[in-house]
């Protein structure tokens, strides 16, 4: 490639500005590639965080421009993924096999919590990501039907371990595989906790760059003892625009300040409603209260989901908005959701070296 020509497709990958970038793709180190060879330029990048839809959105952005200014004719892109493993809170031993840790949460039952858990998951894998889903919402856990998987239930292949339950290639575990579907969990707090660690530590998780949590609701004795007992790297509070459950999740923020755990943001969910007939957009849950929460707490809003019938029926039916209509905007916005949360986490945060396991002998 001629000198003038890689100046020029450098100059352009740095000025490319998008909402998940803090630093430009040069800054990153994220450009492995840059040749050219009978006029096809090859461009390979390597993103430290699950990024699909804004690699999309940058070939668009960028295509016409490298092809005008430069001598190519042709671009050829790829992209890999080399997902960065965070540092955890309160300087936690890592789960073997999982590099980072995302707790959703949320100050009170009711707002989204589970579906918006079990969406943005399978977001995250679309994005590029090898995710699994840990549904820690004891007393009542809710995602196996939202997955469809109610009825399944984990094998021990060595009567201490359990392997996941997999679902749309997601690596998935609940006390809901444990127990009968019409059993009331009446646990004590730390025998909650207890459990809820059991199974964390017990499941044979793959290869995972992230592990999702759908924490409890509430700011209580489980979530506090989790929070300081699970090596997190940062959390997410789902919350709908109304004001009772603003207030509730100050206090779930505040818990995970008090815990040194990071709040990497908020999620609006519910965040209006959309009409099936007309498309009309009505705030029936008010609006803009978790913008002015974002800024209060120095924290940032993530994203903001609506309410609609079809995120309901997918999810009644155990087939997820993000896999049973790929091409829906529901699923465009929890994709984008995906990107913020993942490259959020990764600005936030420190890079760290894996956890090296060493066995004497």
């Amino acid at each position: 490639m001629a000198v003038n020509d890689l100046s020029i497709v450098k100059s352009i990958l740095s000025q490319y500005k998008h909402i998940t970038l803090r630093k430009n793709l040069l800054e990153l180190d994220a450009v492995k590639q840059c040749e050219m060879i009978d006029g096809v330029l090859s461009i390979k990048l390597v993103m430290p965080f699950a990024w699909q839809t804004g690699y999309e959105q940058l070939k668009q952005a960028v295509n016409a421009e490298l092809i005008a200014q430069t001598t190519a004719h042709q671009i050829d892109w790829s992209i890999e993924y080399d997902i960065a493993t965070l540092k955890r809170a309160n300087e936690q031993h890592a789960i073997k096999n999982i590099k980072n840790i995302i707790v959703v949460s949320s100050g009170k039952g009711g707002v989204g919590k589970s579906s918006t858990a079990v969406n943005l998951a399978l977001a995250l894998q679309q994005e590029g990501a090898r995710v699994g889903l840990l549904d820690a919402d004891i007393y009542g856990p809710s995602i196996p039907t939202m997955l469809g998987t109610q009825n399944q239930h984990p094998l021990s292949p060595d009567n201490k371990h359990m392997t996941p339950i997999m679902a749309y290639e997601l690596a998935t575990n609940s006390i809901g595989y444990l127990v009968e579907p019409d059993n009331a969990m009446v646990w004590r707090g730390p025998m909650a906790s207890k459990a809820l660690l059991q199974i964390l530590q017990d499941t044979l998780w793959s290869a995972l760059d992230y592990l999702v949590i759908d924490m409890p609701p509430g700011t209580g004795d489980i979530q506090l003892t989790l929070s300081q007992n699970i090596p997190v790297t940062g959390s997410v509070i789902v919350t709908t625009p109304q004001d009772i459950a603003l207030i509730d999740a100050k206090k779930g923020i505040a818990m995970f300040n008090k815990v040194n755990v990071p709040t990497v943001g908020i999620i609006e969910n519910m965040s209006y409603h959309i009409c099936e007939n007309c498309g009309h957009h009505e705030a029936i849950f008010g609006e803009g209260g978790a913008e002015l929460l974002a800024t209060q707490y120095h924290t940032l809003l993530l994203g903001q989901i609506p309410l609609h019938r079809s995120l309901r029926q997918d999810l009644d039916s155990g087939k997820p908005t993000v896999v049973s209509q790929p091409d829906s905007p529901f699923t465009h916005l929890y994709r984008e959701l995906a990107d913020r949360v993942a490259a959020e986490l990764y600005f936030q945060g420190h890079v760290i070296l894996p956890d090296i396991a060493i066995k004497l002998v």
